[in-house]
This record gives structure tokens, C-alpha cells and sequence, in this order.
């Protein structure tokens, strides 16, 4: 069966808090991401930030150049959420989804023994549910018409 270890991500896109919001959102356009662990020293994680944060924080271009602030001058650690739910990679995978649902969060950093080893994301959740549809539908007996 699935476990969050099975599912997650591993292959980590990460941030020190000292990175600007122009660094962040560089990285989520380039990766196609929407979360980025803020990790300090040895993947010790210290926030999150999502594509909203930075697009929040973010003046718009509406706003005159002499007045605007420039993604370049936020640093992540002023935008980042830094109370932020994590999982053990061994906790329940229903578990995992509830929470997400229940405080309508889009992922949750996996860590064990103080470190990043993963996130996992409601997109892996979506592939949980294709490939259970999948095999629901292997199993199903199949329909024949009748003339």
C-alpha cells in the first residue's frame, strides 16, 4: 500500500530565509513548483513559502517605480511561514490527507529527526487517486453491450 515515504518528493527545492522573493519566485517558475522548504544549516527546516506568498508580498506593477518594492528587496524570511505543520515520512498516509483537507493547506514538509527528507503535496495526492481509480477500474468486470 502507499506510504508518504512512498509518495513524496525528494528531489528538494530548497531556500536559505536570506534568499529575496526575486530568488523564490525565479526557482517556482523554473521547476514548476509552488512550495519551497526554507531550510537553514544541515535541511533544519525554518519556514515555507508558497507561489501566493510571494506573489502577495509582491508590489504590482501598477504602482509607480519610485514608490513600488522590487521582489529583490523582500527577503523570504519577512514572507515565510514559519508555524508550519510537518509529517514523519512513517505517519499515516490518511492522516496526511485529512490534515491537508481539514486546514486547507497544499503540502506538508516530511521531516525526521529535525531534518527535510521530503514534501509532500495535494498533487501527489491526485496521483494516489488516479492510480487507485486505476486499479479500480482493472478489477471492474467489463460491460457488454447486448443488441
Amino acid at each position: 500500500m502507499f506510504s508518504i515515504e512512498s509518495i513524496m518528493s525528494t528531489d528538494l527545492i530548497t531556500l536559505p530565509p536570506t534568499a529575496n522573493l526575486a530568488e523564490a519566485r525565479k526557482l517556482m517558475q523554473s521547476n514548476r513548483i509552488h512550495h519551497l522548504p526554507i531550510v537553514e544549516g544541515d535541511r533544519e527546516v525554518v519556514g515555507l513559502i508558497t507561489l501566493t506568498d510571494v506573489l502577495a508580498a509582491t508590489d504590482s506593477i501598477l504602482r509607480d517605480d519610485e514608490n513600488r518594492l522590487h521582489a529583490k528587496e523582500i527577503l523570504v524570511r519577512d514572507v515565510m511561514v514559519t508555524d508550519l505543520a510537518t509529517v514523519d515520512e512513517h505517519a499515516s498516509l490518511r492522516q496526511a490527507a485529512l490534515f491537508l483537507e481539514k486546514h486547507k493547506i497544499g503540502c506538508l514538509p516530511v521531516v525526521t529527526d529535525g531534518k527535510l527528507r521530503g514534501i509532500i503535496t495535494d498533487t501527489d495526492f491526485v496521483g494516489v487517486a488516479i492510480n487507485l481509480l486505476e486499479q479500480i477500474e482493472d478489477t471492474e468486470p467489463v460491460e457488454r453491450e447486448y443488441a
